[in-house]
């Protein structure tokens, strides 16, 4: 239970940070942080209008599941295992869920 909290203040801490950044070129779209804190899911997402476009997608999803932070999504160069790691997640607690269960085996332990 201790890791939970703490893994969730560090996904939020990392999603608030990244959420702080607007677009120059998109003044109209909005960064918004979604916490579901009772089924442990959280994303950032961009929202809004570019021009005559509406804008609407996931940038980070990450999901708590049985004491490991899971990243879902990541539409950034960033490497946010880096990012959790800086904020106190644990390296072996971080899976990628952007890779194939089979591929998954071969590279436990790292993430994107």
């Amino acid at each position: 239970m201790e890791n939970l909290k703490k893994y969730q203040k560090a996904i939020l801490d990392v999603l608030e940070e990244y959420a702080a950044i607007t677009s120059p070129f998109m003044p109209d779209v909005e960064n918004k942080v979604i916490a579901d804190t009772r089924n442990h899911h959280y994303q950032l997402i961009r929202m809004g209008w570019y021009k005559d476009r509406h804008v609407h997608y996931t940038v980070f999803h990450f999901d708590l599941v049985d004491g490991k932070v899971w990243v879902q999504e990541n539409r950034t160069d960033v490497r946010i295992d880096k990012e959790l790691i800086a904020h106190g997640v644990a390296p072996k607690d971080i899976v990628s869920g952007l890779q194939h269960p089979v591929l998954k085996e071969i590279t436990e332990g790292t993430a994107a």
